[in-house]
């Protein structure tokens, strides 16, 4: 905002000579920063593998401090890893689901508390202190999607009926429950958490007010089915990711879309920005993982993969479906 004043200004009074020689300096600096990513990637472009399950892992995600990786499985389990320089070292294992745990998130502030959604028709909450579930909640269908409010008070846990439910993240009793009338597919908060956002089946984002849960805005965002949606963390931005192959990245104050990347064959199922919200990552069933600049929408990298990609974090991890895996990327080269 500032910026755009200051360009308002040079133009006001005729200064369109300082103008240019700024848009030329920001230009330059976007160069720089996209020469020394790659220079990075080419450096730290080893990857490993680290067992994880005994079947495929449907789900991974960084603690808010980033010190560890939670994956979820087909196996009924949750794994946590620690990263230790350039490894994954294994926690725990998390048992109690009677069936898959289709996806999982962390506490958005508290890196000791983390949620999975399974197709028992519960989630569940655990602490890595204690190594054990502090809280089973009930929920009336097969789970499949569920996400944690930013100001971590409630949980919102969508299942195959398309019906999303509240929870009190202290009390862990339902708060609201709506029922939708389309396919729901990944939901959640604006970083504000004053509003609720779902993408649907109809290629649409569906945009509800928070906590009322009144509708604002349904915007047609896709062609075709509106699979995925990822809030980058400056607030700046958000993604979507649809069946159509394309990720469109979306104004979040102006609800306009911005730029689409377009590298992807396969439907987009999964989106990550960086921890700075300046790369995203985005992964489908092609056998690679595509990291691209927000601001211009160049490539900056492409991280070859043995198997199709369901979940992707930040841009440098994939779950390899098939094997029960977890891949770590960003290795430097000679370690």
């Amino acid at each position: 905002f500032e910026l755009t004043v200051m360009f308002a200004v040079f133009v006001e009074i005729g200064g369109s000579g300082l103008y240019l020689a700024l848009q030329k300096k920001i230009s330059n600096m976007a160069s720089q920063y996209f020469t020394s990513m790659q220079e990075s990637f080419r450096n730290n472009c080893k990857s490993r593998e680290f067992p994880a399950h005994s079947a495929k892992v449907h789900s991974v995600a960084w603690s808010c401090d980033g010190r560890r990786l939670a994956s979820g499985s087909f196996d009924k389990t949750a794994s946590v890893f620690v990263l230790e320089k350039d490894r994954l070292v294994k926690e725990n294992n998390y048992r109690g689901h009677g069936d898959s745990v289709d996806q999982l998130c962390w506490h958005p502030t508290n890196p000791d508390l983390f949620v999975t959604a399974s197709g028992d028709k519960t989630i569940r909450i655990w602490d890595v202190r204690t190594t054990k579930c502090i809280a089973t909640v009930n929920t009336k269908g097969e789970n499949i999607n569920i996400c944690w409010s930013p100001d971590g008070q409630t949980i919102a846990v969508g299942n195959k009926d398309d019906v999303v439910t509240f929870i009190d993240a202290k009390t862990h009793r339902s708060k609201a429950e709506e029922q939708f009338k389309f396919e729901v597919n990944e939901i959640s908060w604006n970083n504000d958490n004053d509003m609720f956002f779902l993408t649907n089946g109809n290629g649409c984002i569906i945009i509800l007010s928070y906590p009322e849960l009144k509708p604002i805005q349904s915007i047609n965002a896709h062609p075709s089915n509106c699979i995925c949606i990822k809030f980058d963390p400056t607030g700046k931005y958000f993604a979507t990711g649809s069946a159509d192959a394309l990720v469109s990245l979306w104004d979040m104050d102006e609800l306009v879309c911005v730029r689409c990347f377009s590298r992807l064959d396969w439907p987009a199922r999964t989106l990550s920005f960086s921890h700075d919200g300046k790369m995203l990552a985005s992964a489908s069933e092609d056998h690679f993982i595509d990291i691209a600049e927000v601001e211009t929408g160049e490539k900056l990298w492409e991280v070859q993969c043995d198997s199709p990609t369901f979940t992707v974090k930040e841009g440098k991890y994939d779950s390899n479906r098939e094997a029960g895996t977890v891949k770590l990327f960003g290795l430097p080269n000679d370690s």
